[in-house]
């Protein structure tokens, strides 16, 4: 029987129980004490490695990320460290108008791997967050390491400010484009170059990859000279070509970031979160003062004019 208990729940996970991870990951996107509970339990854990995948819509991530899953698991290693025979992959749709949850159009394109015990899919809604990146994510990636995953791939909807939001999260970050993109470097130009670790041009089958990979050259060359240069890569997501050549390349930044850079890019990723539970938690706090007689009260005086609305707030924080 499934508990509704997080401690017995991540014990349950931890011993391969799918259904007690989805119900620890159900309780870090309702909110409330469970997932207190649960992100207290899981932070105690060792993170996994992130791998995030992001790009514009229909640059074709999910196929992309559905064929990386078979390269990873076939290797079974990060280039013979760390050795894993499971992967667990965060899908951030976009949410459903009418319900609020994710729509699932991510695993509607795994279905491949929707049987394999040794991967776990799991669709998070964005639930109208600016970036597509839920505040439900860094937390679900954590559950995801107390439950025995080394590797965690997220991939995102690709929308508004998705280039910074999954570098907060990632320790490596793919960006895929697609053949013919050149006409939007100039408008991405800074949020890529300072989030993109890896470039991938997918649908590289298709003309225009010359000029996509000059552009993303030319990028490059214009951010100036940095330790890691992101390497450019060709792939067709549909056949698999070029998937084998992405893996290595996150192989290959892992071990770039081992050298130090890795703890520092957790530490940021570390004040990245606090912020993000910190600003939720004083919004929470705004809104409570937001009503009232207090709160009416202070209305009453702005309409009259013997207060501003600075005055006004600081007088509610006095009082709450």
């Amino acid at each position: 029987m499934i508990s509704s208990d997080p401690v017995e729940l991540v014990e349950q996970a931890r011993e391969g129980s799918r259904t007690a991870l989805a119900r620890l990951l159900t309780f870090v996107e309702s909110g409330g004490p469970a997932q207190l509970a649960t992100a207290a339990l899981a932070y105690r854990a060792k993170a996994p490695y992130v791998v995030g995948v992001t790009g514009p819509p229909g640059a074709g991530k999910s196929t992309l990320t559905d064929q990386l899953i078979n390269v990873v698991l076939d290797r079974g290693s990060f280039g013979g460290a760390d050795d894993f025979d499971q992967v667990s992959v965060l899908c951030v749709d976009p949410s459903s108008p009418f319900t609020g949850g994710a729509i699932l159009g991510d695993r509607i394109r795994m279905q491949g791997h929707a049987t394999n015990e040794h991967v776990f899919i799991r669709s998070m809604a964005t639930r109208g967050h600016l970036g597509g990146l839920s505040l439900a994510v860094p937390d679900a990636v954590r559950v995801l390491g107390a439950a025995n995953f080394r590797l965690v791939l997220v991939e995102t909807v690709g929308v508004g400010q998705m280039e910074v939001e999954i570098a907060s999260a990632a320790d490596t970050t793919i960006v895929v484009v697609n053949p013919g993109w050149g006409d939007a470097m100039q408008a991405n130009k800074a949020g890529l170059l300072e989030v993109a670790d890896i470039f991938v041009i997918n649908k590289a089958d298709r003309p225009g990859v010359r000029e996509t990979r000059r552009d993303l050259d030319q990028m490059l060359e214009l951010g100036g000279a940095h330790e890691w240069r992101p390497p450019i890569l060709e792939t067709v997501a549909t056949d698999g070509t070029g998937v084998a050549e992405l893996w290595d390349a996150v192989v290959n930044h892992r071990s770039f970031l081992e050298s130090g850079q890795l703890e520092d890019r957790r530490r940021t990723r570390m004040r990245v979160e606090l912020d993000k539970v910190l600003s939720a938690m004083v919004r929470s706090r705004v809104g409570a003062l937001a009503h009232g007689d207090a709160y009416e009260a202070q209305i009453d005086s702005l309409l009259a004019g013997t207060t501003d609305p600075y005055r006004a707030a600081t007088a509610l924080l006095e009082e709450a």
